[in-house]
């Protein structure tokens, strides 16, 4: 059975309901799923007016387990989601990036499917370098990078259209993802599971 492993970081719970969605997407198409949610690091910091919305998404998703890597050496294939920080990762998600060295330098994620989503509050506010961000990471992985290209009706919707990965616009607004948003992620998770499936084959004696 195919292994996907969902691994995410989420400040007021837009990336952390794209990657629930993400997950039962790779579910149903039949792989075997990692949830995991990236650690907050001591001195986080918060859009204001959203800490409360910080807080009940922290204790919503305290029974999530912590991403390590060993989800990552399991994995077939890996998505990542992460909120737009400047254009950036947000940098929960980059410290651990860092900590994959161990893996990684010796070819550890080497030919893994992986890809990115993210959620950012504005229009053109840096989901596509987010995202881009998070592919010059899968390089150095070796990793096979998957993006959604416009390769599926649901991309072309209204509120999709970015090509590199499912992205949601929240407007600062905590949970807030269009379902056309969670629709481009599913098809985006399917898409994970369908190539990691026909990598796994191919490395398979």
């Amino acid at each position: 059975m195919t292994t996907i492993a969902v691994i995410y970081y989420s400040s007021t719970g837009n990336v952390a309901r794209l990657a629930g969605a993400a997950a039962a997407a790779a579910e149903k198409a039949g792989a075997e799923v990692r949830l995991r949610r990236i650690a907050d690091l001591p001195d986080d910091t918060y859009v204001p007016g959203t800490e409360d919305a910080a807080r009940e998404l922290r204790e919503r998703t305290a029974d999530v387990p912590v991403a390590d890597l060993a989800d990552l050496a399991w994995a077939d294939g890996i998505l990542v989601g992460t909120p737009v920080r400047f254009g950036l990762p947000a940098a929960p998600v980059l410290r651990f990036v860092d900590s994959t060295a161990p893996l990684s330098i010796p070819g550890g994620l080497a030919n893994k499917a992986v890809s990115a989503f993210t959620s950012g509050s504005a229009p053109r506010g840096g989901h596509e370098t987010t995202i881009l961000a998070l592919h010059n990471v899968f390089c150095h992985w070796g990793s096979l990078i998957l993006a959604t290209g416009s390769t599926d009706p649901v991309l072309f919707q209204p509120n999709n259209g970015n090509p590199y990965g499912a992205s949601a616009v929240s407007r600062n607004v905590p949970g807030q993802v269009h379902e056309e948003n969670i629709a481009a992620v599913e098809y985006q998770a399917r898409r994970v599971v369908r190539v990691a499936g026909l990598v796994r084959g191919l490395d398979t004696p």
